[in-house]
Parts: C-alpha cells; sequence; structure tokens
C-alpha cells in the first residue's frame, strides 16, 4: 500500500455510527424486557450501558484504539452474557404459565432481534483486528469471513479496490445466520468465527423453538 493510499484510508476511516445505533437498540430492547427475564433493574442497566458507551466513543475520539478495543470487548460480553441469561430465565418462565402468552412471545421475539444485533457486533469488532486495524487497509483480502467481494476481481464492475466490510455486510452475517441458521453468502475461515456463529444459530434456534411452542398452545 503506497503512503497516499494509507493516509486516505485512515483519514476517511469507516463510520461508527452503525454500530453505535446498533448497541443503542440492544439497550433499548434490554430495557423493554419484562422484569421476569431481565437481569437487575432496568435503571441501574442503563446507568451502566451509558457510562460504557461513553467510554467507547470517548476513546474512540481521542484515538486510544487499543482501549476502545478492550471497552467494546467488555461491552459485547456483557450483552451477550444479558442475553444468555435472560433466554434461560424466559425458558425457565414457560413452564409456571404465570405470564401471559403475548408478553412471552414479545419477549422471544425481543431477545431474537438483540440476537441478531449482538452478534453483528461481535463479527463487526472482532474481523480482521477490528475497525480501528481494518481502517488502514487499502483493501479487505483476509479475515475471518470470507466475502463474496474479496474473490472479486479488483477492477471489475461490482467491488471497487479499495473494498472493505462495513457495520452492514456484518449486519447481514448475523441476520442470515439466526434465520438460515447458517451462513448464505459469507463462509466463516476461522476458528472463533465458527463458534460464535454456532453459538447464534443455538440462540436463535431456541428462540425459535419457544415460539413455535407457545403459538401452539394458543391455537
Amino acid at each position: 500500500m503506497n503512503e497516499q493510499t494509507k493516509r486516505d484510508r485512515i483519514t476517511d476511516p469507516e463510520p461508527r455510527w452503525p454500530a453505535l445505533v446498533a448497541l443503542l437498540a440492544i439497550c433499548g430492547l434490554y430495557m423493554a424486557l419484562p422484569s421476569f427475564v431481565a437481569v437487575g433493574p432496568h435503571l441501574l442497566l442503563g446507568v451502566i450501558a451509558s457510562a460504557l458507551i461513553l467510554s467507547l466513543i470517548l476513546s474512540h475520539q481521542g484515538g486510544m484504539h487499543d482501549l476502545n478495543q478492550v471497552l467494546a470487548i467488555v461491552v459485547n460480553s456483557a450483552v451477550t452474557l444479558a442475553l444468555i441469561i435472560s433466554l434461560i430465565l424466559l425458558i425457565n418462565a414457560l413452564p409456571e404459565r404465570k405470564e401471559s402468552p403475548i408478553l412471552l412471545m414479545r419477549s422471544a421475539a425481543m431477545l431474537w432481534i438483540s440476537n441478531v444485533l449482538v452478534f453483528a457486533l461481535w463479527y463487526w469488532r472482532l474481523d480482521a483486528g477490528g475497525p480501528n486495524y481494518r481502517d488502514r487497509r487499502e483493501r479487505h483480502v483476509c479475515g475471518a469471513f470470507l466475502f463474496p467481494q474479496m474473490i472479486l476481481e479488483p477492477d471489475g464492475v461490482i467491488v471497487e479496490g479499495n473494498w472493505s466490510p462495513s457495520f452492514v455486510d456484518y449486519l447481514f452475517l448475523a441476520f442470515n445466520t439466526s434465520t438460515a441458521l447458517s451462513p448464505a453468502d459469507t463462509q466463516a475461515l476461522s476458528r472463533w468465527a465458527k463458534l460464535l456463529m454456532m453459538l447464534q444459530s443455538l440462540i436463535s434456534l431456541t428462540v425459535i423453538v419457544l415460539l413455535a411452542a407457545r403459538a401452539v398452545n394458543i391455537l
């Protein structure tokens, strides 16, 4: 990569706002969950989430990329753990039949959407060292996932020579994994990516089975 291209990539980095919107959506969905599937008081969770998100923004704006990466992993780990615990609480609530079917199904739907957003953040944050390192590349030629654009000719009509994945590409990957329970056009190459996709598919399948079972009981 020549020096001019490197400077262009760093001065024109990948926008971070889509990932921030996804993270805020996860927090909003979690705070909207009923208390029987939520971990801790909603107000406390909101304060902690706000502090962590603010720390992410400040570390990125200050150019502290290593700290930003560590904080992002902490945030992603926290929301993933909260998602799994909420799913367990939802499963435990089904046999008790204390909550209304509509409330149970709405909770399951919110957890399914959160599952897509959470793992999209994981893929976006970890692939090829994360967005801070991908910004320094002229073109995305290797990583944990094989995108179709990576195997097309750089001078082709569809893909520009300096193509690099953005958050939408990882969101599309996560959505396909939750709906088809398998990759669609993008293949996982690394072991950590395969393990994360397996976990996401397992969570999605569990939620779908819960929704189907509850719908049958209602009918």
